[in-house]
């Protein structure tokens, strides 16, 4: 596979200066999901906010405790969404720090009734691992603002990459977690992601004139408005693909990603699958197919 970031070559438990006030530390976690590791950043240099401390790393733990210098303090944990790659560090840290844990809510919180009811009858799994332990201290909700010494920041509810999403604005830059990033499309797994929610927030963020984007894996994305149209024409794209291919009669999910990700390694096909499965709720949402039998990740589908 092509390297999408050939000159993103961040060094493990590196502080590296991104902008004034503002510090990326590489996690020690790469993967076919989360590219080099997760990127934490530290904002601030008195008072300093984490976004996203990462994976349980007790490496990756004593990274971030020294970028910390000997007269500032960590003021604030702040997590994105409660996937495995993001959020079990924020906890070791606050007992290291005393700072409290800011999130939207633990793992499930924001899900449609949709998502509720496929969770009730018993779809896990398909993603980057759920961390159903997280609980933050303090919860945010939509526009809501945090401050610490020189700096503040907003947090914008995006759901779509999991419904607890958050999103952090800096000025005109965006700590965007992992709803965009520059090497690669998110992952929509229900019932953690709704491609539903997905598009509404990739279309929200298209109102602001963003800088830059942080991303939860990969380098800055220099142009934000481009990057999200990008995104939104490919998920498009992918429905077109899909509607085409249900022309020829009912389809799995599975059925379907063999189909239309031709290029997939067979080791990411069942990430396929989820993708094609978030495209198919949306469809049946907007009453443009149906579910043969109930709604379900093996379920058969038509078109309208």
């Amino acid at each position: 596979m092509i390297d999408p970031q050939p000159d993103f070559l961040p060094i493990p438990g590196e502080a590296v200066t991104l902008a004034p006030g503002l510090r990326r530390i590489l996690a020690p976690n790469p993967s076919p999901m989360t590219y080099r590791g997760t990127n934490t950043y530290l904002l601030g240099e008195r008072e300093i906010a984490v976004i996203d401390p990462g994976p349980d790393s007790a490496p990756h733990l004593e990274a971030i405790l020294a970028a910390v210098a000997p007269d500032a303090r960590i003021s604030h944990i702040l997590v994105t969404h409660a996937h495995l790659d993001h959020s079990p560090l924020a906890r070791p840290l606050s007992e290291r720090t005393g700072a409290p844990v800011y999130g939207f809510g633990p793992a499930t919180a924001g899900r449609s009734d949709v998502m509720i009811r496929l969770a009730a009858d018993g779809l896990t799994g398909g993603g980057e691992g759920v961390d159903s332990a997280f609980e933050p201290d303090e919860t945010l909700n939509d526009g809501a603002e945090l401050t610490g010494k020189g700096w503040t920041l907003t947090a914008l509810h995006t759901p779509g990459h999991m419904a607890n999403h958050l999103a952090f604005a800096w000025g005109d830059a965006l700590f965007t977690g992992d709803l965009v990033m520059g090497w690669a499309s998110s992952l929509v797994s229900p019932p953690d992601g709704d491609l539903t929610d997905f598009m509404r927030s990739l279309r929200s963020l298209q109102k602001r004139p963003w800088a830059t984007f942080h991303p939860g894996h990969g380098a800055p994305v220099s142009d934000p408005q481009q990057r999200l149209e990008e995104l939104i024409t490919h998920r498009l794209s992918r429905e077109a693909a899909i509607l085409a291919a249900l022309q020829d009669g009912p389809a799995t999910a599975a059925d379907l990603a063999a189909r239309i990700y031709t290029d997939t390694p067979p080791a990411l096909l069942p990430a396929a699958e989820r993708n094609v499965f978030s495209h198919l709720i949306d469809l049946v949402t907007k009453n443009a197919a149906r579910a043969v039998e109930d709604l379900s990740i093996s379920a058969r589908f038509s078109a309208v």
